[in-house]
């Protein structure tokens, strides 16, 4: 059986050599020509985003469709999209399409061929067992041709999607793949100063008398000298680190002011610590192990993390979290030396397998460096991946978790799936309120992350029972179609905006961008193929969502432009924004949605994204090259709600300030890409 993946070809037929050279050969002469779709070399073709149409081994094999055998086709899946240059010598395309045989039942697509952004043809829904529909298109004058495969707007459902017997005949020599030049990084982040800058949330949330432990996110030329004014009593600053330590029993809010010291020069920050029932004030930040070393996680690759959270400057933008994820546990029912063996001691203690030999030093290791530690667990029999759970073991867990010296916990719903008797909202929350209450009786700080996918509209009810909660199923597993796959995840958070609030934040997932491994099948990290454009429009969208601030990709890896996107001081005090608000969208058309954060200072974070999702212009699922994919986006100052017009403008990622505008900014964008703004009035 082969398995289809989005943008993967799955078959092209061989034997392109001969037909190749009569074709050179008769370019010559400039006759008519022709070149079967599957003759040509389709491994050169991009999607029509700049990105490979496959990066595995082609293969080869017959196309069935409604049980007659094509010996000549592509076989690719919803939603895929291949360009072509025509060079305007294309005359006739002609060929059949269906679905293919090896595709379920429910399996329906759309094809369509574009020629320069127009609709050349399309098929209209096809199901699996329909006969192939056969077509023939003229091509004169045509410079670009996109061939367009959809889900039939029903997602893809096994989507085996063929292109059969498809012949070109051209004039002169033959067309080529169009090989976009990929987008090249660009960083928009200036360096950081070399005099200090203090950054980060600007107020954090502690219960009275747990262990506080805080590193001052600080850039700046190193070695920096640190103090702090008004710390509450119990709270003591190493001043060569900035890390604060101690614990503090009196409630109450405490106004404290972080200096910052190096031969450059020097700066100072108001810092609230509220010591109370309320733990994440702010979105957490850090770094997660799942979508990069998934059952390969180690002791070794959690200590190399938070050494490279430090040594990348990541802390110095109050990223904090290190956290592990799954197959950190016993595997049950494995043979396995290393993962395998009795889950719990006699006593019912948790064990660890052998890659983790002892997870309080490790959590030491990471809290010298001012870093908390994170883990992951299922309130079921087992994990996701089949490690140990926490079912009827809740209690006995919370209090290894806390002796171990974890902060963070992932409680991932997993295998409670088949405890829960059924989906009411009741038995949903069922496991996640018992897990919170164990947490509450600890002597450390926990906070609890949902994830449960957004079962029983969990944004509704999380916040009784956690501090964030997924919305969506795993944005590793999202497939896109005009847009990429994060995007969808993103926009389906997008709507839960009113329940977001300090201590409470929807959760969408973690920022897969850098080196990231496939989800589906746990693969080895590979450098992801969003554009530049694509990341700078993936962080402005979590940032401006509140959404916890979650890095994923290999930390190991770590180059200039992932760096520029991740560590944006103001793009991050968006996200850490005081007044903890989660953008809303206020308008979404065409080839733009604009969102609109509230921000404590009076003043909007605004982001105008070039989005291509229009149903009714399918050629937005093609990049048909960089200046015909530009858009103007405009935002008026009567829908931001300025009655006097004038608004002064800071372009947030070029941390560069714009100007005054009266009634209205234009701008124009790159494909999928993004402008952030903080817009005040006059």
């Amino acid at each position: 059986m082969f398995q289809y993946k989005s943008f993967d070809l799955w078959v092209v037929r061989a034997w392109r050599t001969v037909p190749l050279l009569v074709a050179l050969m008769a370019g010559a002469c400039q006759s008519e020509n022709t070149i079967r779709l599957d003759e040509m070399d389709i491994t050169a073709m991009t999607t029509g985003w700049g990105k490979p149409v496959m990066n595995q081994t082609v293969l080869r094999k017959p196309l069935t469709v409604a049980g007659v055998t094509y010996k000549n086709g592509v076989g690719t899946h919803a939603v895929s999209t291949f360009l072509l240059d025509l060079n305007r010598k294309g005359k006739i395309l002609s060929g059949k399409v269906g679905v293919d045989d090896e595709a379920t039942d429910k399996a329906s697509v759309e094809f369509m061929l574009l020629g320069d952004r127009k609709i050349l043809w399309e098929s209209g829904t096809i199901h699996r067992g329909d006969s192939a529909v056969s077509f023939n298109v003229s091509l004169r004058g045509i410079q670009q041709l996109g061939l367009l495969v959809t889900d039939a707007d029903d997602g893809i459902n096994y989507d085996h999607a063929d292109w059969l017997d498809v012949q070109l005949t051209f004039r002169g020599l033959p067309p080529s793949a169009s090989v976009r030049v990929a987008e090249e990084p660009y960083l928009l982040t200036p360096p950081a100063p070399p005099t200090p800058r203090i950054n980060g949330p600007k107020v954090y949330g502690i219960r009275p008398g747990s262990p506080f432990l805080y590193r001052i996110p600080c850039t700046g030329e190193r070695p920096v000298h640190f103090e702090a004014d008004n710390l509450p009593e119990g709270l003591s600053l190493q001043t060569e680190t900035g890390i604060i330590t101690g614990s503090v029993t009196q409630r109450g809010t405490y106004l404290a002011t972080l200096k910052a010291k190096n031969s450059r020069g020097s700066t100072q920050r108001e810092f609230r610590i509220v010591v109370g029932d309320t733990l994440m004030l702010t979105p957490s930040m850090g770094w997660n192990s799942w979508y990069i070393h998934y059952n390969r996680v180690s002791d070794s690759i959690m200590r190399n993390a938070a050494d490279q959270m430090i040594a990348t400057g990541m802390a110095d933008y109050g990223y904090q979290y290190v956290n592990i994820d799954d197959c950190w546990m016993v595997k049950a029912n494995s043979d396995d030396p290393v993962i395998g063996g009795a889950m719990r001691d006699k006593t019912g203690r948790l064990l660890t397998n052998k890659r983790f030999p002892d997870m309080a030093k490790m959590t030491d290791y990471i809290h010298s460096k001012g870093l908390k530690a994170g883990i992951y667990i299922s309130p079921g029999p087992t994990t996701c991946a089949g490690y140990a759970g926490s079912y009827q073991h809740e209690a006995q867990d919370a209090r290894t978790f806390a002796e171990w010296g974890f902060d963070f916990l992932k409680y991932d719903w997993c295998s409670y799936g088949r405890i829960a008797p059924d989906r009411s909202r009741k038995s949903l929350m069922a496991p996640y309120k018992l897990m919170w209450s164990e947490l509450q009786k600890q002597n450390r700080d926990i906070v609890l992350n949902l994830c449960q996918y957004g079962m029983g509209k969990v944004w509704e009810w999380g916040g009784q029972v956690g501090n964030s909660w997924r919305t969506t199923g795993d944005l590793g597993l999202s497939s896109g179609s005009s847009m990429p796959g994060f995007y969808y995840i993103g926009r389906s958070n997008a709507d839960h905006w009113p329940y977001a609030r300090p201590g409470n934040w929807n959760d969408p997932d973690y920022i897969l961008i850098g080196w990231v491994g496939s989800a589906h099948i746990m693969g080895e990290g590979v450098k992801t193929t969003l554009t530049p454009s694509e990341q700078y429009f993936y962080m402005s969208m979590w940032s401006l969502m509140a959404s916890p601030l979650i890095f994923s990709g290999d930390m190991g890896k770590l180059d200039d432009f992932t760096l520029n996107v991740l560590c944006n001081n103001e793009v991050i005090d968006i996200n850490q924004d005081p007044l903890g608000k989660q953008a809303r969208i206020i308008r979404e058309e065409n080839d733009e949605m604009v969102m609109v954060k509230d921000l404590e200072d009076g003043s909007l974070a605004v982001g105008l994204f070039h989005v291509t999702t229009n149903p009714d212009d399918p050629s937005g699922y093609f990049n048909w090259g960089e200046d015909q994919n530009l858009v103007t986006l405009t935002v008026t100052a009567e829908e931001l709600g300025f009655s006097d017009r004038i608004m002064h403008l800071r372009d947030v990622w070029r941390q560069k300030d714009l100007g005054a505008f009266t009634g209205s900014y234009s701008v124009q964008v790159p494909y999928h890409g993004v402008q952030l703004l903080v817009v005040k009035g006059e």
